[in-house]
């Protein structure tokens, strides 16, 4: 037998990646990442290992080098084409290559090369990016280390995809170590962490440098994530960092940079002000891979399910008046109306019927087709386009989804969530880009519903337009953008603007920017004071995040001039575009598609006889969770994807294992262009009944919600009281006299929402605003009697004004 552990390939032969090493230096709002892994060859011949693994999306990929006992080979940044030749003609010969280079699918995979490995050779490579930190909702800074790279699914006509090897949850057979230096011109409030930490130590009294790193020992079997909260976190800054002294004067690189942080603050009347109408089109992954569960903890809840109580949230919370839609996609895709209909208790009670029934059974995760269907469909007048995205992002085609996303920018706005560790930051953050929208994305014990709220308040609200940003520079200075014009706006949340400033600069160099916008029938500005002289050295950092924001902008001119030349235009554009984005990434040593990473080491060397023994490393990866049952000693084994090993272990019922075994190969069919449903072996499997697993304990809070009706009132019924913990004839029998039996209970909801799930509040809060709007128009919100004796039944204290009524 095959052992699971993912130590072994499929013939029982070493990976070479041993160790994982990584240093993160956070400033402010940016941070510089070098990661070293440490190969050793434990074979009798020489080898060539093959590394394919995640980078943060929005990443800066600016330096790679490789160690060979004690020499050191620093690589180039060379057009591709001419870097992979080059890396062939060294393993020819005999020689030690290194090859670094980026998908050309999506720009969050990288597969890193190391070749012509001799018996016993020791090497390590370093590579090093730099990165932006999100800004969360509760004013954290977030840093995410991907670990697990999920195969992704690609339509079966599609080229060449990279070989990604996958190992089962934990098996990995490298470890990591990590260490984080923290710089803040603000205090550092404390860093948490969804891994084991080391406590956080305090380098200054300021709190403003302090250090932090992984306990000993872990697997890099899932994603790390950093959550650093500062003091005052939400503010404007600007930080202009100086050239490099050696760079030509006014090229980027010789030229300093500046980084705008900015957070719009919007008018109070405008922002509280929520619209009631628009489409709001359901986008929902029901793949395979969508029946993983959330995290690796015990009682996880499987990814398709937290997308079905988020479905019954939001179409808890649509506002009357507008039209809606779900659909479903994988391999097929289907919708719940044949086009978007009106928002009414008949068709709220149809779609939720639906969402019951929802199972994660597609096939592959296809979402290209269900977009372009959606955006086929007429756009409703007086009903601006929403549409939110849920996927795990196993996708191959990221940059067709994006190039269709942007084209049809100007008739919707798009939210996307990123569900469970391994979505693409790519594919999430770029359709939200390109769609005038918002990402997300929910991992490790997060909840799926609060962030899917906060993007529904950002779709009601008005949608900004006319943006303009105005710079006030000194007399001899001029500012050259390298970020794309800004196409959305939400309030309090940032937005980076980079921009290369060239000419002299004297002592009094006070400057400002502007940025200016229409949000409903009002013209705002907000404008942000800096310093432009450059600061101190900060090691590049900003110019290679301005110069990575550059280049994905040609990146994407590039491609819509391809597309064009492919009709017989263009051809001088798409030339000058290649051109200039691989000028741009050789100068500034920032990777791009065009570009890779190449280092040969020289010395004696003999002529490799016949071809290398090729090894490729395991990435971490997300399985279908199979549910635990009870029952006899049956055993089944499964062949899993690219790495075929096999798992063992107490048997699920047959028709589950059969449902997921057959999700797993829909989508590994496409992704590696073979056909795996023979591979897949049951060993000792018997017809017999087997116990269910425990139900999970009620979510009365989901319970409550799925009660409300479509106009935002309760009726008096035994389910509500049962959220209660009373009986229903104890509610009839405490209800004031002269009070409607509806009013009662909707009063009744609102009193337990304040009083016992408060900390939930952003969850709610738009069913509590539909049920307050009822009421009025029902009372006037006379109801002073009606809370008071709701807070005695309950045994809350709920002010009337809490309520808004």
């Amino acid at each position: 037998m095959v052992n699971c552990c993912g130590l072994l390939t499929e013939k029982n032969e070493p990976v070479p990646l041993k160790q994982v090493e990584v240093v993160v230096k956070v400033q402010g709002h940016v941070a510089s990442v070098s990661s070293t892994l440490q190969y050793e060859n434990n074979e009798e011949r020489p080898l060539e290992a093959i590394f394919v693994f995640p980078l943060e999306g929005d990443a800066a990929l600016c330096h790679f080098s490789a160690k060979i006992g004690e020499t050191e080979v620093v690589a180039e940044l060379q057009e591709k084409q001419k870097a992979k030749e080059q890396y062939d003609d060294a393993l020819s010969s005999g020689q030690q290559a290194f090859l670094l280079e980026e998908s050309e699918e999506s720009a969050d995979v990288f597969r890193l090369s190391v070749g012509s490995l001799p018996p016993g050779e020791k090497v390590s490579v370093t590579l090093t990016y730099v990165t932006e930190l999100e800004v969360q909702a509760d004013e954290a800074l977030r840093f995410c280390l991907p670990a697990v790279l999920n195969p992704r699914y690609a339509p079966r006509d599609t080229g060449s995809v990279p070989e990604v090897t996958s190992a089962l949850d934990g098996s990995v057979p490298y470890t990591l170590s990590l260490g984080v230096d923290l710089s803040s011109p603000s205090p550092i409030s404390k860093v948490e962490s969804n891994c084991p930490l080391q406590p956080l130590k305090y380098l200054n009294t300021e709190k403003t440098q302090a250090t932090v790193s992984l306990s000993p020992g872990h697997k890099f079997d899932r994603d790390v994530e950093l959550l650093a909260y500062y003091s005052g976190a939400h503010q404007p800054t600007a930080i202009v960092e100086m050239g490099q002294p050696n760079a030509k004067s006014g090229s980027l690189m010789g030229d300093p940079v500046v980084m705008l942080s900015l957070y719009p603050e919007f008018p109070a009347a405008v922002t509280s002000s929520l619209a009631s109408c628009g489409e709001f089109l359901f986008l929902v992954d029901r793949s395979g891979s969508m029946e993983c569960n959330m995290h690796n903890d015990q009682g996880a809840q499987m990814r398709i399910d937290s997308a079905k109580d988020t479905l019954l949230l939001l179409l808890k919370s649509l506002p009357i008046g507008c039209f809606f839609n779900i659909y479903g996609f994988g391999s097929t895709h289907d919708s719940f109306f044949p086009k978007s209909v009106e928002y009414s208790q008949a068709t709220m009670d149809q779609a939720l019927e639906k969402v019951r029934g929802m199972k994660a059974d597609l096939g592959g995760t296809e979402i290209l087709l269900p977009l372009k269907h959606i955006y086929s469909q007429p756009c409703l007048p007086e009903h601006p386009r929403q549409l939110f995205i849920f996927t795990d992002g196993e996708v191959w085609n990221t940059k067709d989804v994006l190039d269709l996303v942007k084209s049809n920018a100007m008739s919707h706005r798009c939210f996307s969530f990123g569900i469970g560790e391994g979505a693409s930051t790519a594919l999430i953050k770029g359709m939200a880009k390109e769609g005038s929208g918002h990402a997300q994305f929910i991992t490790g014990t997060e909840r799926l519903q609060p962030k899917v709220m906060q993007s529904l308040r950002f779709a009601l609200q008005p949608a900004v337009k006319d943006i303009s940003v105005k710079w006030n520079v000194p007399k001899g200075v001029s500012v050259t953008p390298l970020s794309p014009p800004i196409n959305v706006l939400f309030q309090g949340q940032r937005s980076l603007l980079y921009a290369q400033l060239t000419g002299k600069f004297a002592e009094a160099t006070d400057s400002s920017v502007s940025v200016q916008y229409r949000l409903g029938e009002q013209s705002v500005q907000n404008q942000l004071s800096f310093n432009v002289k450059p600061g101190e050295n900060t090691g590049l950092t900003i110019h290679r995040l301005g110069a990575r924001t550059l280049i994905r902008t040609l990146e994407t001119e590039l491609r819509t001039a391809e597309q064009d030349e492919q009709e017989g235009r263009r051809k001088e554009e798409a030339e000058r575009l290649k051109k200039r984005v691989i000028e741009l990434s050789v100068q500034s040593g920032v990777s791009s598609v065009l570009t890779a990473f190449i280092a040969v080491c020289t010395g004696s060397t003999q002529p490799v006889q016949g071809s290398l023994v090729r090894r490729h490393v395991p990435t971490p990866r997300a399985m279908p969770s199979f549910r635990m049952m009870g029952g006899g000693p049956q055993m089944y084994a499964m062949a899993c994807c690219a790495a075929p090993v096999m798992a063992f272990c107490q048997a699920p019922s047959p028709p589950i294992m059969n449902r997921m075994a057959r999700a797993v190969a829909d989508r590994d069919d496409a992704l590696f262009g073979v056909s795996m449903s023979e591979d897949v072996v049951w060993a000792g499997l018997e017809d017999t009944e087997m116990s269910e697993p425990p139900q999970p304990p009620k979510d009365l809070l989901l319970q409550l919600i799925s009660l409300q009706k479509a106009t935002g009132s309760w009726d008096l019924v035994a389910e509500l009281a049962e959220v209660f913990g009373k009986t229903e004839e104890e509610l009839a029998k405490q209800r004031p006299p002269q009070v409607d039996s509806t009013v009662w209970a909707t009063v009744l909801a609102l009193l337990w929402l304040y009083g016992f799930r408060v900390e939930d509040e952003d969850e709610w809060q738009f069913v509590a605003m539909k049920a307050v709007s009822w009421i009025r128009a029902q009372t006037g919100g006379s109801v002073s009697q009606c809370v008071q004796a709701g807070n005695a039944l309950l045994g809350c204290q709920v002010q009337q004004g809490t309520l808004g009524l």
